[in-house]
């Protein structure tokens, strides 16, 4: 029996499920696994918490698409919660524990027992209390008890025919505001604007628009650099980054690297 055969009968005799489903390849599989095996009593729950970037919402929903599964939007604004405005280091722990309130009082109302989500095993060596929040919930990881890696995973979406399998990681947009500067509805518009720009005028896929009080970071992938350095690009790229509303645009030559912001800001 081949690995995604073993993730779809992880569904055997789960009943009703709720799949917590991101724009990403993670949480796809997992939704295309739980509906192979469920069907009907699959249900997709993508959150619009007003952190999440628009594409992100659109892939979600391209996903359940392509799937076939049916899509709950959870429609709430973590601004309002300020544990997680303040922007310390338990950020995405306060966000994972309001989505997994909302998460528990929706599977209440659906008599739904299960709830899964998309984390996967390289996913617990790097520093996650979002991860933590949620298993408190009692919220199952099919990835993580099936032991799949990120490379796995992604060759397992493209088998599956899922369009999402070569999706660059994302997070929600808070995470290019280093800790201790505190977000705002304003900044996370920048970012988002900004993240666009830059993908437009140098049509790469991964990209982060860090905003280190009002200076845009740009950062791609280091053997992709060379594209953002060449002077017409850069100009281009400044000169909207600034009508937007950035002060300043520097490059982050050491390229792009998950959570490389998780500091304390000065």
């Amino acid at each position: 029996m081949n690995k995604l055969e073993n993730l779809v009968n992880w569904f055997e005799d789960k009943g009703k499920v709720l799949v917590a489903l991101s724009g990403g390849v993670d949480s796809a599989l997992v939704a295309y696994a739980a509906f192979q095996k469920l069907g009907t009593s699959a249900i997709a729950v993508t959150a619009d918490y007003k952190t999440l970037a628009k594409e992100e919402l659109d892939s979600s929903k391209q996903i359940c698409a392509e799937i076939g599964i049916s899509q709950i939007l959870l429609d709430y604004n973590e601004l309002e919660n300020k544990e997680f405005v303040k922007n310390d280091s338990n950020r995405c722990f306060h966000c994972r524990q309001e989505l997994g309130n909302h998460l528990m009082n929706l599977a209440k109302l659906n008599d739904v027992k299960f709830i899964v989500d998309g984390t996967n095993l390289d996913d617990l060596g790097d520093y996650r209390p979002g991860i933590s929040a949620l298993k408190q919930y009692g919220i199952r990881s099919p990835l993580v008890e099936n032991q799949l890696t990120k490379n796995e995973i992604r060759d397992l979406a493209k088998s599956a025919g899922l369009s999402v399998f070569d999706r660059p990681s994302n997070s929600c947009l808070a995470s290019r505001i280093p800790w201790g500067q505190k977000i705002t509805s304003e900044q996370l518009l920048r970012i988002e604007f900004g993240e666009k720009i830059v993908k437009q005028a140098t049509n790469l896929k991964q990209v982060r628009v860090r905003d280190l009080k009002g200076v845009a970071k740009l950062e791609v992938e280091k053997d992709k650099i060379c594209v953002l350095t060449e002077s017409s690009i850069l100009e281009e790229i400044t000169q909207k980054l600034k009508m937007i509303g950035f002060s300043d645009v520097i490059i982050d030559l050491e390229g792009y690297q998950s959570g490389k912001i998780n500091v304390i800001a000065d």
